[in-house]
């Protein structure tokens, strides 16, 4: 950890709106007792990540839309939750009244299946747009059946885009190009990157105004976050200065495994306020959203899950 610990002086404080403290307090009773807790007057309220507990106001009713913040949730390690959030996260920004463009910029397709969409029965996907002068972004965007939510899908084409793109001109600003005539009709853009770091990463995180990295509360995750890092810093330094990091989003987290908590409590140490307050805990209900073709906003809207994702469309849009 001591790589780490050692980047986190870099990061600017993501968190400055925060409350030190809170007036609230907490007991916590044990299992079985039938003695009602005391509480301390001054006993501080900590949410999951060990902080204390902030409440993230309601997101304004917007006049108009756009232009765009564009976000890209990027790791290299697959199976983290890069694609779930990318749903949810967009599901829960368009029920507060944002107007949000998913991009499916992985290879595999499976943002695509998730508001239940087939990828390769589609005749033109992402991939077109990136490699074909003639093909426009509204002949590719496809509504989903969450009001104020639209799709760029993308499917296995997009591996030879990687190969394709090697010889173009400015082959890194490729996506920034085909995204700018629909950036002024969208509030947000989030972009699910592919698990690697190569060029279609690179153009995400070029075209993106942020970096939300979703991560996995286990050890082998948080091990790859350093080079992540290092890749993030590199398009920032080069081709993108606009580009920053929203935060870590702790996911699959187990409140009931000692790994889970060690985990999560050394990413916090590590990056501090860099480190979303919300964390998505594991669910089956998640498993069972993409079967179902809809976010687990309308799939389970009572869950903890909607729940969790719901706050973090407030964290993502508090100022």
């Amino acid at each position: 950890m001591s790589l780490l610990v050692s980047m986190s002086t870099n990061w600017p404080d993501r968190d400055e709106r925060a409350v030190a403290g809170s007036d609230e307090a907490t007991a916590h009773a044990i299992p079985g007792s039938s003695d009602v807790p005391t509480v301390a007057e001054d006993e501080v309220v900590l949410d999951a990540t060990g902080r204390p507990r902030i409440e993230f106001p309601e997101p304004p009713v917007l006049e108009s839309h756009g232009p765009a913040r564009v976000i890209a949730l990027c790791n290299q390690k697959g199976g983290v939750g890069k694609t779930t959030s990318t749903i949810n996260l967009g599901a829960a920004l368009a029920e507060a009244g944002r107007r949000v463009l998913l991009v499916d910029f992985d290879p595999q397709g499976a943002l695509s299946v998730g508001p239940g969409v087939n990828p390769h029965e589609l005749d033109v996907t992402v991939y077109n747009l990136l490699m074909q002068r003639d093909v426009s972004i509204d002949e590719v965007l496809l509504k989903t059946g969450v009001p104020g939510l639209d799709l760029l899908p993308g499917n296995i084409d997009l591996s030879a885009a990687e190969v394709q793109l090697v010889s173009e001109v400015a082959r890194e600003q490729t996506l920034a190009r085909v995204l700018a005539p629909v950036l002024g009709e969208y509030d947000v853009v989030l972009i699910d990157c592919q698990p690697s770091l190569g060029l279609l990463t690179v153009n995400a995180l070029a075209a993106a105004d942020g970096v939300i990295i979703p991560l996995e509360c286990e050890y082998f995750a948080l091990r790859g976050v350093a080079l992540l890092m290092d890749t993030i810093y590199r398009v920032q330094e080069r081709i993108n200065p606009r580009l920053e990091v929203e935060g870590i989003l702790a996911t699959m987290y187990d409140s009931r495994t000692l790994h889970g908590r060690e985990v999560l409590a050394r990413v916090v140490d590590a990056f501090g306020d860099k480190v979303f307050r919300t964390v998505i805990a594991r669910t089956v209900r998640f498993p069972e959203t993409t079967v179902a073709g809809e976010p687990i906003t309308t799939y389970a809207s009572s869950s903890t899950g909607a729940a969790a994702y719901r706050q973090l469309a407030r964290e993502v849009l508090a100022p």
